[in-house]
């Protein structure tokens, strides 16, 4: 099998690559792998320090403790959280870059009470890294704003800007959200179906109807398990384009005939149409249901974007404060 190394060197034909640099892409031969014998001296003061944690390290003991004790510590304290989010202000559809970056906003409004839903295990979405498996995260201007409220670094490259690996977003969007005392995330929880009321003037969303996710992809091979549901006054849908989890909600209202049939789904890549359409499209569909990031896309056939993340940031705080302006409009009804 060819290294990595070689098949660049192979590739470049001797052609000098590009190297990351502040403001302006240069050229610059492609930096080779390091022996160890060209890594730096280790100062006396970082011995030192070494030292004493391994020192420090084989004296530690662990306070002792019950395994009941952590099995209560668990139970307690998520059952707490489920008592307390069975109703709710604002639920959000996914823990992916638009889900967070709109519970990020919410985290703004500490009287409003925000419960996020992810059915995976790992909160993210597809926003640990950039495009093909690739570390960096482009963001185009100027949805940069974001990045530097959560004080994430970035290489400033004129109308757009380069995050050097995705996870920094995510882990800092991420943090800063579970942080807030107004938001719970329920990870590895599906969400079914949307709770909804029939009206004269159609449906109404009034929440969703949530189970294990191990459960719900398993319906198929087990006996019936019923689900639960949490009640909201708003729903944000940010569940991603087409796929086994994406586009729930938007396929779940063609289904009862709130969207028409027949979805004219994502649209091929066209990067400087699609963000701008994702943002501007970010809507409150229905009656306390509002759209964001790519299931935009599903519901009104914009194109997509790729891997750049500007309007996957910009949605999700779009529907932050979309979902406000429904909490004040239902409180004044």
């Amino acid at each position: 099998m060819v290294s990595l190394s070689r098949a660049l060197v192979s590739a470049s034909r001797g052609r000098p690559f590009p190297v990351w640099s502040t403001g302006k892409a240069v050229s610059g031969p492609f930096a080779r792998w390091k022996s160890s014998s060209a890594l730096a001296p280790i100062s006396d003061n970082s011995l030192s320090y070494v030292n004493d944690k391994l020192a420090h390290f084989d004296q530690m003991a662990f306070k002792p403790i019950k395994e009941s004790t952590v099995s209560r510590e668990m139970t307690t304290r998520y059952m707490g959280d489920m008592l307390d989010h069975a109703e709710t202000d604002v639920v959000i559809i996914g823990a992916g870059s638009a889900g967070l970056s709109c519970a990020y906003e919410l985290t703004k409004h500490p009287g409003v009470r925000v419960t996020i839903v992810e059915q995976s295990v790992a909160p993210g979405g597809g926003c640990w890294l950039g495009g093909q498996l690739f570390s960096a995260m482009v963001v185009r201007k100027p949805a940069h704003e974001l990045l530097d409220e959560l004080e994430v670094p970035y290489d400033d490259k004129g109308d757009y800007v380069v995050v050097k690996h995705a996870a920094l977003f995510m882990s800092s969007v991420l943090r800063a959200s579970l942080l807030a005392d107004n938001t719970k995330l329920f990870n590895a929880v599906a969400v079914e179906d949307l709770l909804v009321r029939q009206t004269e003037q159609g449906v109404r969303v009034r929440g969703v109807v949530t189970n294990w996710s191990l459960v719900t992809q398993n319906h198929d091979s087990q006996s019936c398990m019923d689900p639960q549901v949490i009640e909201a006054k708003v729903v944000v849908t940010a569940t991603g384009h087409d796929g086994p989890m994406g586009a729930t909600s938007a396929k779940r209202l063609e289904s009862l005939g709130a969207l028409p049939a027949g979805l004219p789904g994502m649209h091929a890549m066209d990067m400087n149409t699609a963000e701008d359409s994702v943002l501007h499209m970010t809507t409150e569909v229905v009656p306390g249901l509002i759209f964001a990031g790519m299931e935009v896309a599903e519901v009104r056939g914009c194109n997509r974007m790729g891997p750049t993340f500007g309007a996957m940031l910009m949605s999700g705080q779009k529907a932050a404060s979309l979902a406000i302006k429904a909490l004040e409009r239902d409180a004044a009804a």
